[in-house]
């Protein structure tokens, strides 16, 4: 019974009731201090925007190889260099889900994105990823001084693409 003496005596002074308060009150404050700082969301992107900017360069660089190859083995067209206009970056489509419903000769519309994960590490579901969108191509070739050369040039390279041949430019390579 000795140590529960101790301890009735040392709960009963003034220093203890001092500490004891000041540390509930050190509690409550780095509480609310925590309620402040915002959270790390799991949600955010983690690919910066410049990684999306270097994806999309990338996209764009090596639709530049495989076409200026495809197009250098054209008869007649000999060295070839493509430059690519890209309109837009990588665009994600999310799934959705709509609802329908009629009444009264009205029709309400609900559009509500497919979420997966439980509590609050929830994400859209992405169901498909859109490659940057090529806008024109200028083509520089060497062998361009015929015209015939120049036409397939031009007609392969919007055909390749899926543009139309208004948005391509062919040249002689200097």
């Amino acid at each position: 019974m000795d140590i529960l003496d101790k301890l009735k005596g040392m709960t009963s002074s003034k220093k203890f009731s001092s500490a004891i308060a000041a540390l509930g009150t050190a509690g409550l404050l780095l509480i609310l201090l925590s309620s402040l700082i915002p959270e790390k969301s799991e949600n955010t992107p983690k690919v910066s925007s410049g990684e999306i900017l270097s994806e999309a360069e990338t996209y764009c660089s090596d639709t530049e190889k495989r076409l200026s190859e495809f197009l250098s083995g054209i008869d007649g067209a000999g060295k070839v260099r493509v430059y690519l206009a890209v309109g837009s970056n990588e665009r994600y489509i999310y799934a959705s889900e709509e609802k329908r419903s009629r009444s009264d000769g009205r029709v309400e519309e609900e559009e509500k994105y497919v979420m997966t994960g439980s509590g609050s590490e929830k994400n859209a579901l992405v169901e498909t990823v859109r490659t940057p969108e090529i806008c024109s191509a200028v083509i520089a070739a060497s062998g361009c001084d015929s015209a015939a050369v120049k036409e397939r040039l031009h007609k392969a390279a919007a055909a390749a693409l899926d543009i139309p041949t208004g948005k391509v430019y062919v040249t002689k390579l200097g």
